[in-house]
């Protein structure tokens, strides 16, 4: 399905993986309020929906996405429609997140500002070798404090703070090395190696995944002991899941799984 102003574009597949598709091609796929707001309601209802599996976000066009609308934020220059605006942006982060599915930012050509942040707020990201990344608000005397979040969360504090203090291109090898995304593939690969990625969580028990994802994201933000507390009780629900029994058992008969 598409939107009425085709911002957004939805498919999805037989095995239950959803493409969202950011669809602003001429304006780099920036961020406006249209845009989130569609992605925000695609992001809800696939929250609810226990027959998806995976998320993938892609874009159309030559990049992936220039991070919010700078026209459409220069129009209404107020206090109260920045702080509306971010709090936006900020609730469909933390939807990505909080998904019970992984959710697999494919990335081509620029990812900037909050367009880098939506390949550091995914699960996982996959980048083609002409792939590049800044947050670069600093250049216009605007901090990417939002991007600050979720840049710190995947970055070493210092090549985060390089990143955010300089508002330098970083290539796609070096996103790698430091962290903000898992694969690096000729373009014309791109689709084949998110498939890679997908075709591997797809054959795993969505359970599974949904309890690990949120367990991930909760002890990060926990000191170790109740990491661990938290981690345990995770895994103890987890092991009386009938697909866990399952899978142990078709271990010990060292045979393959038979999940429902």
């Amino acid at each position: 399905m598409s939107t009425q102003e085709a911002v957004l574009v939805s498919t999805r597949d037989a095995r239950g993986v959803v493409t969202l598709t950011l669809n602003r091609p001429a304006q780099f796929n920036a961020l406006s309020e249209a845009l989130m707001t569609e992605l925000q309601r695609a992001l809800d209802a696939i929250a609810g929906d226990r027959s998806v599996c995976v998320v993938v976000l892609a874009a159309s066009g030559k990049a992936f996405c220039a991070g919010h609308d700078l026209k459409e934020m220069r129009a209404t220059p107020s206090t109260d429609y920045y702080q509306r605006l971010f709090q936006q942006c900020a609730r469909l982060m933390l939807s990505l997140q909080q998904l019970p599915v992984p959710v697999i930012a494919r990335v081509h050509g620029t990812a900037t500002a909050a367009g880098c942040q939506l390949v550091a707020t995914c699960d996982l990201a996959v980048a083609a070798s002409n792939a590049r990344f800044a947050v670069s608000g600093v250049n216009l005397g605007l901090f990417c404090s939002t991007p600050a979040v979720a840049l710190s969360r995947n970055l070493g504090r210092k090549a985060a703070f390089e990143m955010l203090v300089t508002g330098d291109f970083i290539n796609a090898d070096q996103a790698l090395n430091e962290g903000l995304i898992n694969r690096v593939v000729a373009s014309e690969a791109l689709d084949a190696e998110v498939e890679r990625l997908v075709a591997s969580i797809v054959a795993k028990p969505r359970v599974a995944v949904a309890l690990g994802k949120a367990l991930f994201y909760r002890q990060l933000e926990t000191g170790i002991a109740a990491a661990y507390a938290d981690a345990a009780q995770t895994m103890a629900c987890n092991m009386m899941d009938e697909s866990a029994l399952e899978g142990v058992q078709a271990f010990i008969e060292k045979r393959p799984p038979h999940w429902r």
